[in-house]
């Protein structure tokens, strides 16, 4: 199955600019910057969170626990509308920003306490569940796998499993730990492109038969 990775990695050429973590960390975003781009991003298209991130950066400049606590609720729902589920997301931002400031959370604290305890601490926070921490994790550098529903499609479609847990347990155990982001990344792309819900490109796949879900027989 390692092969299947190995494959893959090699196939795929990583659009990183379509991913809006990534992007945010790297252009020199703070830890807190960056986690609400992962908030804007959830159950809809980096493509929408891009946008409301943007009104936001345009709004704020620097967005920070302090910035966004200074503008009200009905204000940041306007910014964030192209993220969709606009009321709700807002009322987990203005959370968020609260918690930041009274836990007093920052890389480095949570580089210092190691994956597992800064998962913990960031699945406390307001809106934050278990990919969401670890999509922090893996850019802060940490050992973690995010798991989104394109993973889940290909780890059934392989055979590794259904559940989150024991797909991103099998993942980090076929790759280092520096490589883990590029290869989430590389295989959310692949969903996208190739190993999609409907119609998979299986004849463009290149797996090609070995894989337990080949759809091009026949």
């Amino acid at each position: 199955m390692s092969e299947f990775v190995e494959l893959v990695d090699r196939y795929v050429r990583l659009r990183l600019e379509e991913f809006i973590a990534p992007v945010v960390w790297r252009e020199g975003g703070n830890l807190f910057e960056t986690l609400v781009a992962v908030v804007l991003s959830q159950n809809t298209s980096d493509k929408n969170a891009f946008k409301a991130f943007q009104n936001l950066k345009k709004r704020l400049g620097s967005i920070t626990p302090e910035s966004l606590r200074g503008i009200s609720l009905g204000e940041l729902e306007e910014l964030i509308k192209p993220a969709g589920m606009y009321r709700q997301r807002a009322r987990y931002l203005k959370a968020l920003a609260d918690a930041f400031i009274t836990l007093e959370i920052t890389p480095e604290k949570l580089v210092k306490m190691g994956a597992d305890a800064a998962r913990k601490l960031l699945m406390g926070l307001p809106g934050v569940g278990r990919k969401t921490a670890d999509v922090v994790l893996v850019n802060l550098g940490l050992p973690a796998f995010p798991v989104d529903t394109h993973i889940t499609r290909i780890a059934k479609r392989w055979g590794v499993g259904s559940r989150y847990e024991d797909i991103s347990r099998w993942f980090m155990e076929q790759l280092q730990k520096e490589r883990c982001l590029e290869f989430h990344l590389k295989l959310i792309q692949f969903g996208r492109d190739i190993c999609k819900a409907r119609k998979p490109r299986c004849e463009e796949c290149p797996i090609g038969e070995r894989c337990p879900s080949f759809k091009g027989r026949g």
